[in-house]
């Protein structure tokens, strides 16, 4: 992962982004309680993260360098794990400044010190673009508030902006431990468990703003190579906007969302890329006949609402699951508009 060129910065105020015509102010919001992520017990088996010890373990000889497995340099719990994130997103961020002109400001809705960040006018005031990352497992109870909704809906409805939803994967939602055992194997990832509920917060975003989808499932994508993702099926008619040119594929993840249409109007959601599954591994969705997911979708602006929606998934921005130019093509695309 990239090194930071200049010194990190921790504990202190964001400083607001002058408006520059033409280049877009990008933020992150990242909807998880860290402290309470960090403070799920790790005789838990189900909704939670990994602690890095189990990671050094599963992805063993990966992170056996000592800036991973010194205790005295790198948090062998949860928190560990936490940190990946951040440290993974970095490229993205720089990729962005690059891109903009503007550094990304990066939220928690409540950080590492337990300072609490609801999604406000502070968070709103200077972005364009704002990705909102749905990491928080439902068990840790994160719910949008009416203020929050209502700012972030009056917000939406300003020409020219962009919310990014990427509620992350739903895996094991049912009571069949039968059927959970199933969803494990399917995506093949020793790291998850056989219930693991993401998306709470976004969830009741959508829910306030009307957002007519819903994440489903942790499905592994098809391949064409040794972790390489299989192209997109792209519905190029339907983006008029160009979110997707240039773009043939995204990165790959063992365990992707479903973003389920839950309603009958093909104009209020557009579902400009599917993506293809591994067939050679059951799952009860599979086995409904399905053959591809729902990967990236788009809400263009109707009504009174100026701004557009989309929905991706959190990992497509992150450098733990690689990347090309593909990818770097829809990054651009969606920072740039």
């Amino acid at each position: 992962m990239n090194e930071q060129r200049t010194a990190r910065v921790y504990n202190s105020r964001h400083h607001p982004r002058p408006y520059t015509p033409g280049r877009r102010r990008v933020s992150i919001y990242v909807s998880w309680s860290y402290p309470a992520e960090a403070g799920r017990n790790p005789a838990e088996l189900d909704n939670r993260f990994s602690t890095m010890t189990e990671v050094r373990r599963v992805a063993w000889p990966a992170y056996e360098d000592p800036q991973w497995s010194d205790p005295m340099r790198f948090q062998p719990g949860v928190a560990g794990s936490l940190e990946l994130f951040f440290r993974a997103w970095v490229p993205f961020q720089d990729f962005v400044e690059e891109t903009t002109g503007h550094p990304v400001a990066v939220y928690q809705r409540i950080d590492q010190a337990g300072f609490v960040t609801p999604l406000d006018e502070r968070v709103l005031a200077d972005t364009d673009t704002l990705f909102v990352f749905g990491l928080d497992h439902m068990v840790t109870g994160q719910d949008a508030g009416t203020e929050e909704v209502q700012a972030l809906n009056e917000w939406v409805h300003r020409e020219g902006t962009c919310l990014v939803l990427g509620p992350h994967h739903d895996v094991g939602a049912g009571d069949d431990l039968k059927v959970r055992d199933v969803e494990y194997h399917h995506h093949g990832d020793a790291l998850v468990p056989r219930q693991q509920r993401f998306g709470r917060y976004v969830r009741s975003l959508m829910e306030g703003l009307d957002v007519p989808v819903q994440n489903r499932y942790g499905l592994r994508p098809a391949v064409v190579g040794p972790n390489r993702i299989a192209p997109l099926s792209i519905d190029r008619d339907l983006d008029t906007t160009g979110w997707l040119t240039g773009v043939t594929s995204f990165n790959f993840h063992m365990h992707l969302p479903h973003y389920a249409v839950t309603t009958d109007d093909e104009k209020a959601v557009r579902v400009l890329g599917r993506q293809p599954i591994d067939l050679s591994r059951p799952h009860p969705f599979t086995d409904e006949g399905n053959t591809e997911f729902n990967m990236f979708l788009w809400l263009p602006p109707t009504g009174a609402r100026g701004g557009d929606i989309l929905m991706a998934d959190s990992t497509i921005f992150s450098a733990l699951f690689g990347g090309d130019e593909s990818l770097r093509n829809f990054w651009r695309n969606i920072v740039t508009r």
